[in-house]
């Protein structure tokens, strides 16, 4: 199973640094795959949950491809994204229980689905780590990296 950290958080929740280009750098250098929120505008695309507040690069996104996941906030972000990469990884959701990347796995949101080695589910709150019912997945978005590490290590879930 893979952890991916989410917007950039290892420790727990940062808000001022989420998304932050430095701040995914250091995650990746961590050694994890990172899940980003991006949106295309006026031909440029920008990280930011909420807003778009960092401008980046194709070439940015190019040198980290291997590590990242894009969430689309907007259309155009998929529809960009598609030209920079063959190994791009991204989805678009809003509300939805499920929505499939387009890599083929399912980013679920609702862990009461059926899980399978197919999925990917955010454990985004300590006490989901730790309450986690021990279904295999492919991987787990969270902003807990070290906690999810061990607690799922523990569980015999990664190695």
């Amino acid at each position: 199973m893979k952890i991916i950290s989410h917007r950039g958080n290892i420790r727990g929740p940062v808000p001022d640094q989420e998304n932050r280009p430095s701040y995914i750098d250091c995650a990746i250098l961590g050694g994890t795959q990172v899940e980003v929120d991006i949106r295309f505008i006026n031909d440029e695309f920008w990280l930011g949950h909420d807003t778009p507040d960092y401008l980046i690069s194709s070439k940015w996104i190019e040198k980290r491809v291997d590590s990242l996941w894009f969430h689309c906030k907007n259309i155009e972000a998929a529809q960009h994204l598609n030209n920079i990469h063959s190994n791009v990884k991204y989805f678009c959701h809003t509300s939805e229980p499920y929505v499939s990347t387009n890599t083929g796995l399912l980013w679920v949101h609702d862990i009461s689905l059926p899980l399978t080695e197919r999925c990917i589910v955010p454990l985004l709150k300590e006490s989901d780590i730790i309450d986690y019912n021990d279904k295999l997945v492919h991987a787990v978005c969270t902003d807990y990296v070290k906690l999810c590490q061990f607690n799922l290590a523990s569980k015999g879930l990664y190695a």
